[in-house]
Formats: C-alpha cells, structure tokens, sequence
C-alpha cells in the first residue's frame, strides 16, 4: 500500500497523539528488566494488537509509531531492531529479523519545501523469511517466502521466494532448494 501524509493535517495530528503514547511504552519497555511474556504484552500495546505467545522480541527494541506493525506466529525479532512501521510493515509466521536490523516504511519527500511531509509505502516479509544481522529493508519491499537476505545488506527491490539475496544494494546470490 502507498499512500501520503503532510505536517499539519488531522491525520498527522492523529499520529502525533498516539506517538505521544507509544514512545513512552517503548522507553519503558527498553528502560525495564521483563520477562518473554511481559515483552509481549507491553508491545501488544504498542501495536494494538495481541502479540501470539509464539513470538519472542530481545530487547532493546524500537519503532516510531507501532499502531502499523503486524506479527505473525513463532516470529523471533532479536536486539536492537528499528522498525519505522508508519506506513504499514507485516511479518509472517516463522521469520527471523537478526539483531540490528532497521525496517522502514517511511520516507521524506525530495522537493524542499515537502521534506517534511511523508510518502508511505507498506513491507511484507512473507513466511519463513530470514533476515541478517544489520539488514535495512527499505519503503514498499517485499520479501517473498522462504526468502534469506544476508548480513548488513540493503533491500531496496522486492525478492524473490525462496532466494538468497545479499549486498549493498541487495542482489540475488543464489535460488533455495526445497528440503529433500
């Protein structure tokens, strides 16, 4: 999903408020000594919805807004990941995010004038996916099923399922086999 925000509107405003919230939680959550099952809880109010006991998020943990992020079942999100899920980030069941790892859906407009105003594109990390450690996915990616991307590489274009990509910008390296 694409869409646009500007500074100023009801709907920025909107977003203000509940980023008013949900910074809070998330400097508790990173300021606090929790439990798996007390992680879960204070980031299923982050994200307004129930986090499935499956899932297990290391801390430090960070995102800018949370009302827009998605997990699925048995996803592990390790330490130090920074989601920016304004404009919207899904994640299947069974994906490993790596430490470090930055997933954004968010970017600033060129034209000066606009550089405060939003251009927001949703990422989908499908079932099974593996991300590296220090990955950066970038606005309006797709990462397809069973898809790896390699330590510190760079998503800027969709990938494929069941590929292997790495690199700055990320490049297919090689097709993943199904098990025997």
């Amino acid at each position: 999903m694409e869409s646009k925000m500007d500074l100023g509107t009801k709907a920025y405003d909107q977003v203000e408020k509940i980023n008013q919230v949900n910074q809070k939680l998330v400097q508790q959550l990173n300021n606090g000594t929790y439990g798996p099952n007390e992680i879960r809880q204070r980031v299923s109010q982050i994200t307004n919805e129930k986090i499935d006991s499956s899932t297990e998020i290391r801390l430090p943990f960070y995102t800018d807004f949370g009302r827009n992020l998605h997990f699925g079942k048995n996803v592990f999100v390790n330490a130090g990941v920074m989601i920016t899920d304004m404009g919207g980030i899904y994640i299947g069941d069974n994906v490993l995010i790596g430490p470090g790892v930055t997933i954004v859906s968010v970017n600033h407009r060129i034209e000066p004038s606009q550089r405060r105003n939003l251009n927001l594109k949703s990422v989908y990390i499908h079932d099974n996916a593996w991300l590296g450690a220090n990955v950066t996915v970038t606005p309006g990616v797709v990462i397809g099923e069973n898809a790896i991307v390699a330590a510190r590489a760079v998503v800027t274009k969709n990938v494929p399922a069941n590929t292997m990509v790495g690199g700055v910008p990320a490049q297919v390296i090689k097709t993943i086999k199904g098990e025997n």
